[in-house]
């Protein structure tokens, strides 16, 4: 379940503006606030149906647009490529402190660790 929770405010994350205002406010208060369907449809004045058919609708989209992008996925593979990255440059640094004791090399592997860093964070 927790899987699945995760997955949905992924996508949210990455396509909740393409949702109209009240998809993204059930969806929002479904997933994030956790509010069931028999809350929002009772504080909204309509049917649990009509809350459960616009909470499907806005899950088929993001997942539909997932499906069509792959942005989800790209930015998962980006991330370990980043971790990749960053533990390299911790060899070549530590290789450099045992060993070479090169002062550019020290330097240009704290700039790479930097990047990586902000580039983690984006």
């Amino acid at each position: 379940m927790k899987n699945q929770a995760y997955r949905m405010a992924l996508l949210y994350d990455f396509y909740g503006d393409m949702l109209t205002d009240r998809q993204k406010e059930f969806y929002d208060l479904y997933y994030n606030e956790d509010l069931s369907l028999a809350e929002i449809a009772e504080n909204y004045g309509i049917t649990r149906q009509g809350v459960r058919d616009v909470i499907v609708r806005a899950e088929a989209i993001l997942t539909e647009l997932e499906d069509k992008t792959g942005i989800i996925k790209r930015f998962h593979k980006m991330q370990d490529q980043f971790s990749q990255m960053e533990e390299a440059v911790a060899v070549i640094a530590h290789r450099n402190e045992t060993r070479w004791q090169d002062d550019e090399v020290e330097t240009q592997c704290g700039k790479l660790h930097a990047i990586l860093t902000q580039l983690k964070q984006e």
